[in-house]
């Protein structure tokens, strides 16, 4: 069948995800109760109630999607995949579902890392871009030839084709905003995100999570889960803990993770957790490829019946 899970990451998180989940299934009521007990605060009332704009917290987002992407797995039950990713913080999901990471080990690990990304840079110091209609190469050179020390945007997503993100220092961010307009982008747009992800600046967060995921049981994976850093598949507990790390600072290379799990034998993508972002970028890399998500039990039915 060449199934594949594909997990999302941070952005996808809404007030109320989860909701109709836990509702209907016991098994996604529990998945929402473990990550109370593993992180020791009402995790799924801020999913439940909000408020939004604490949900919008790094160090409370990173660990809410993260809860729904298990309790959608739980749900789903004995489906086994030919292989999984996920899109930055999603990998940690991907990592659960292949059993090389404990659950609540995850948890308390991705609010360490929300929280980590959070502090490595102060508030109004970086900032992120999307950019429509040039090639990541292309982008990778502007951003080589506005970088300079204290000065300095990287590409910070290659989500498909035609739609990437950049990160930085906010004027040099600007700067390639500009840049890419004029060298004939359709769309070049600041984000409103918290901090610069996926860049450089992240290094200190980085060098916080390595003794953190060092204290973390880490199996090799059972099924092949496909890496944001490079686009190859994890190997053992040594190297997924590298790779988790290096994460931090460096792009997402999602068009080419999901190159790799179709050279896998992927032949159909389903999306664990909330929203649809995933799904969507899959049309946009393979439109022959049918994607789907499953976050409800009406899109859960639905997969069923496609089983």
């Amino acid at each position: 069948m060449g199934l594949v899970f594909l997990f999302p990451g941070q952005g996808s998180q809404y007030v109320g995800m989860g909701r109709e989940l836990a509702a209907a299934f016991p098994a996604a009521r529990h998945a929402l109760a473990e990550a109370d007990a593993a992180l020791g605060r009402p995790l799924s009332r801020l999913l439940d109630q909000g408020p939004e704009e604490d949900l919008r917290l790094t160090w409370n987002t990173q660990p809410a999607i993260l809860a729904v992407s298990v309790a959608c797995l739980r749900v789903l039950g004995d489906v086994e995949p030919l292989a999984c990713a996920g899109h930055s913080l999603g990998e940690y999901a991907a990592l659960v579902a292949s059993g090389a990471l404990d659950y609540a080990d995850a948890l308390r690990t991705v609010e360490q890392r929300g929280r980590f990304m959070q502090e490595a840079v102060p508030v109004g110091v970086g900032s992120m871009a999307a950019v429509l209609g040039l090639s990541p190469e292309h982008l990778r050179e502007i951003c080589e030839q506005i970088s300079r020390d204290g000065h300095r945007v990287q590409l910070a997503n290659d989500n498909c084709p035609g739609q990437a993100v950049i990160s930085g220092h906010v004027a040099a961010v600007e700067a390639a905003v500009v840049a890419a307009r004029e060298a004939g982008a359709k769309r070049a747009v600041p984000l409103a995100v918290s901090a610069p992800f996926h860049c450089d600046l992240m290094a200190p967060a980085a060098e916080r999570l390595a003794p953190v995921l060092e204290g973390v049981a880490i199996a090799t994976p059972r099924l092949p889960v496909v890496a944001n850093v490079d686009a190859a598949v994890h190997g053992d507990g040594p190297s997924v803990a590298r790779r988790l790390v290096q994460q931090v600072r460096s792009p997402v290379l999602w068009q080419g993770c999901v190159r790799k799990l179709i050279e896998l034998g992927g032949s159909r993508f389903v999306e664990i957790g909330p929203g649809k972002v995933l799904t969507g970028l899959m049309r946009r890399i393979d439109r022959d490829l049918p994607a789907a998500n499953v976050e409800d039990p009406a899109s859960l039915e639905a997969f069923q019946k496609g089983l």
